[in-house]
C-alpha cells in the first residue's frame, strides 16, 4: 500500500487549511471546546445556602411525630393510672373485657410510657439539630426513620401506620443527595461539628 493514497488509514493526515486571522477566529485555542466555563469558586461556594425542601419536610415530619408521641405518652400514662386504680375495684373483677385490659402490668405500661418519652426527646433533638448538625445528624435521622417505621408496624399497627409512613419518608428524604450536600456543607464562624 502506498502512502500517497488519500484513503489510506495508515498514511499521514492531509494538511488542514488554517483560517485567516481577523475573520471571527481567535488566535489562542479555546479551553473546553463547546462548553461554557464555570466561574472560579472559592472553598464552600458550591454548598447550599438554604435548607433543601426535602430536608425541611423531614424536619416537619419529625415535629409531627414528636406531637403524636406526646399524645401517646399521655394516653399510656392515663392507662397506667386507670389500670392500677381499677384493679382494686371489686365491681370490675367479674368484667371479662376489663380483665383482658388489666392483664397488662402497670410496670409495663409505665415502661412503655418512659420509652415513648425518651423517643420523643430524641425526636425533638434531631429536629432541632437539622440547621446546625453535620453528617452525623443525617445518619442518625436516617436510622431513626427506619427504626420508627419498624416500631410503627409491630406493637401499634393501626396507630403506628402513621409513624411507619412518616418514618419511611424521613429515611428517604434524609438519604437523598440534596440532604447529603446540606449536612456536609462548610460552616463559617462556628466550630466544626462532628455530629
Amino acid at each position: 500500500m502506498s502512502f500517497g493514497d488519500p484513503n489510506n488509514p495508515y498514511g499521514p493526515p492531509p494538511p488542514q487549511q488554517q483560517p485567516a486571522p481577523g475573520y471571527g477566529y481567535s488566535q489562542a485555542p479555546q479551553p473546553g471546546y463547546g462548553y461554557p466555563q464555570a466561574p472560579p469558586m472559592a472553598y464552600g461556594e458550591g454548598a447550599p445556602q438554604t435548607m433543601p425542601g426535602t430536608v425541611g419536610a423531614a424536619r416537619v415530619m419529625l415535629w409531627v411525630i414528636a406531637g403524636l408521641q406526646l399524645i401517646g405518652i399521655a394516653l399510656f400514662a392515663f392507662s397506667a393510672v386507670k389500670v392500677s386504680s381499677a384493679r382494686d375495684d371489686g365491681t370490675l373483677k367479674d368484667d371479662a373485657s376489663f380483665q383482658r385490659f388489666a392483664d397488662y402490668s402497670t410496670g409495663l405500661l409505665w415502661g412503655i410510657t418512659l420509652f415513648a418519652l425518651a423517643w420523643a426527646v430524641f425526636t425533638v433533638v434531631l429536629a432541632l439539630k437539622f440547621n446546625t448538625g453535620g453528617n452525623g445528624v443525617r445518619i442518625a435521622a436516617l436510622v431513626y426513620g427506619v427504626i420508627t417505621a419498624i416500631l410503627g408496624l409491630y406493637p401499634f399497627i393501626v396507630v403506628g401506620l402513621i409513624h411507619t409512613v412518616l418514618g419511611i419518608l424521613i429515611a428517604c428524604f434524609v438519604g437523598g443527595s440534596a440532604s447529603s450536600a446540606w449536612f456536609q456543607r462548610p460552616r463559617y464562624g462556628a466550630a466544626p461539628s462532628q455530629y
